[in-house]
C-alpha cells in the first residue's frame, strides 16, 4: 500500500475543532466546514447489533438507518455538537422525526441538536427556490447554534477547498479505469474524504494522485456496480475477494459523491444559490431520480471505466435500485447479473455463485 493511501485510510484522526455529524449526501458540508465545524459523515456498521435502532424505527426499513441511530444513541461517533439530516430518502426521513422526538421525550437522550434539510432534486426553477430558502434556513441554524454567522468569506473558502476535494476525488476515480485502485481502497478514500476537514483531504488526495500512475495495475475481472450504496467496504471485499475488481459505482459513498462541484458565483451574495443548485442537481441517486436518468448514467460509467460486466446489488428493505435494474441492462450492453434482498454488508454465497458465472457470460444483443 502506497504511503498516501495509507495515510488517507488511518482511522486515527484527532478532531481539531467541533464535529457537526451529518447523514445523507445532500447536505450541504461547505455550511458545516465554513461554520466552524468539521463535517462527519455518520456510517452504519454491519457488524454491531441495531437492535435498539430497529425497535424505535419499526420494521421494514434499510438496515443502515437502524445501524446510525444505533451507534448514535451508543456514542459511536464521539461528541457531536450538532446533527443535520437530509432527506434522501425515506430512511433517513424517518430517522430525523425519531431523533427529534428522543430529544423531546427524553432529553437525557445524549443527542444532538438535529436540522433537517430537504434537498429535491426537479429540474425546475421553483425546485431552486424550494432548496435556496433550505440553504438559507440551515446556514441561520448553524449560525445560531455556532454562536457566530459563518460570513461569506467562511463560505467561499469552503466552497474552493470542498470543490477541490471533489475534483481529486474524480480523478482517482478515473485512473480506476486504469486498475490503479481497488473498489475497495477507493471506497476507503471517500469514506476519509468525508471524515477529515476538507483542506487535509485535499493535501492527502493529491499526495495519493502522484503516487497512483505508478502503482502496477490491480487484478480481477472489472464490473460496474449499481443499486444500494455502501457505507461499509465489507461487499466490495467480497467481491473482489471472489476475483472481481470494481471499477466504478453509481452510489453516494463511491463516485456519485463528487459528481458536480459548486463553482465561485459572481458576488458573495449568489453563494447560497450556487449551493442550492449543486444539490438539486446532484445525482442520480436511486431514490431520487428517473429511471431513464440511471440507466444512462450507468451505461456512462460502464464505458467510461472499461468495465467488462455490470454488477447490481441490492440491500434488503431497499427498494428503489431495483426499478432501475432492466433499463440499465439494456443500457449497459455488457454481460451483467442482479443479486436482490442482500443482507447488510454481506453477499449471499448462491447467489454470488451465480452472479460470477452470469458475468462472465457474453452479452446477447437486444
Amino acid at each position: 500500500m502506497s504511503a498516501a493511501l495509507a495515510a488517507l485510510l488511518d482511522p486515527a484522526h484527532t478532531p481539531d475543532r467541533p464535529v457537526a455529524g451529518y447523514i445523507g449526501a445532500d447536505v450541504p458540508v461547505e455550511l458545516l466546514t465554513a461554520a466552524g465545524y468539521l463535517p462527519l459523515r455518520l456510517a452504519g456498521s454491519p457488524h454491531e447489533d441495531a437492535a435498539e435502532g430497529r425497535r424505535l424505527l419499526g420494521g421494514g426499513l434499510d438496515p443502515v438507518a437502524c445501524s446510525v441511530l444505533t451507534r448514535l444513541l451508543a456514542g459511536a461517533y464521539g461528541p457531536l455538537e450538532v446533527l443535520v439530516v437530509s432527506r434522501d430518502c425515506e430512511a433517513s426521513l424517518r430517522l430525523f422525526y425519531v431523533l427529534r422526538e428522543l430529544r423531546r421525550v427524553e432529553p437525557e437522550t445524549a443527542l444532538p441538536p438535529v436540522h433537517l434539510v430537504d434537498v429535491l432534486h426537479l429540474p425546475h426553477r421553483t425546485t431552486t427556490r424550494y432548496v435556496w430558502a433550505k440553504v438559507r434556513g440551515l446556514r441561520a441554524w448553524l449560525a445560531e447554534r455556532a454562536g457566530r454567522p459563518a460570513g461569506d468569506d467562511d463560505l467561499a473558502a469552503a466552497v474552493v477547498t470542498h470543490d477541490r476535494v471533489r475534483g481529486l476525488l474524480r480523478a482517482a476515480g478515473a485512473l480506476r479505469a486504469e486498475r490503479r485502485l481497488t473498489g475497495t481502497e477507493y471506497l476507503g478514500v471517500v469514506a476519509a474524504s468525508t471524515s477529515l476537514p476538507a483542506d487535509r483531504s485535499a493535501t492527502l488526495l493529491a499526495a495519493l494522485l502522484d503516487e497512483l500512475p505508478d502503482r502496477d495495475p490491480r487484478p480481477g475481472h472489472p464490473v460496474y456496480l449499481t443499486g444500494s450504496s455502501h457505507d461499509s467496504p465489507d461487499v466490495y471485499a467480497t467481491l473482489e475477494g471472489a476475483g472481481l475488481l470494481v471499477v466504478g459505482e453509481d452510489h453516494d459513498h463511491g463516485d456519485l459523491l463528487s459528481r458536480t462541484d459548486v463553482g465561485m458565483p459572481a458576488g458573495p451574495a449568489g453563494l447560497d444559490l450556487a449551493l442550492a443548485e449543486r444539490y438539486q442537481h446532484n445525482g442520480p441517486a436511486a431514490p431520487r431520480a428517473s429511471i431513464a436518468e440511471r440507466a444512462a448514467h450507468t451505461a456512462a460509467g460502464v464505458r467510461s471505466r472499461a468495465a467488462a460486466a455490470l454488477l447490481g446489488y441490492v440491500r434488503e428493505h431497499d427498494d428503489a435500485p431495483a426499478w432501475d435494474w432492466s433499463a440499465q441492462r439494456a443500457a449497459a450492453g455488457v454481460p451483467a447479473a442482479l443479486l436482490e434482498h442482500q443482507p447488510y454488508g454481506a453477499v449471499d454465497p448462491a447467489g454470488l455463485d451465480r452472479a460470477l458465472a452470469e458475468l462472465r457470460t457474453p452479452a446477447v444483443a437486444a
